[in-house]
């Protein structure tokens, strides 16, 4: 049995990863998942939230992604994210203004001007970031 895997990280911005991992969690749409080397076959939608990893070397890495869909062979991965941000690059303030900014929108429009499903995935992928950051201990810069 094979103890490593390799993964591919895109988004359209970016190739953000590819190497080989010994362990995958993924925030999928119906639930976390956690992906080992020889994990059978699977094509999943991902919802925002944090994509964590551990190379070869023993490095944990995270990732935040805001939705796409991955897909699981016996030993390859491939994350293709709408949109993939590093943990070191996500900015709280930035998250913080754009969680606001959702929720004035969903409360102070006139519905029919509305894009709902768009200001809700807005108002998702910003409190995920939220909460990653407070998981991972990073401070408002």
């Amino acid at each position: 049995m094979a103890s490593t895997m390799h993964l591919d990280v895109v988004s359209a911005e970016s190739a953000l990863f590819s190497g080989d991992v010994t362990e995958l969690f993924a925030p999928g749409e119906m639930g976390d998942l956690g992906i080992m080397p020889q994990h059978t076959q699977l094509i999943t939608t991902l919802k925002a939230g944090e994509l964590r990893y551990q190379t070869e070397e023993g490095e944990n890495t995270s990732l935040f992604v805001a939705g796409g869909i991955m897909e699981v062979q016996p030993s390859v991965v491939t994350v293709l994210a709408d949109t993939a941000i590093r943990a070191e690059d996500l900015d709280a303030e930035a998250a913080v203004a754009a969680k606001q900014r959702a929720e004035d929108a969903l409360n102070g429009k006139d519905p029919e001007d509305l894009d709902y499903e768009a200001i809700q995935a807005e108002l998702d992928a910003a409190k995920a970031q939220i909460e990653m950051i407070h998981r991972i201990g990073k401070t408002l810069r």
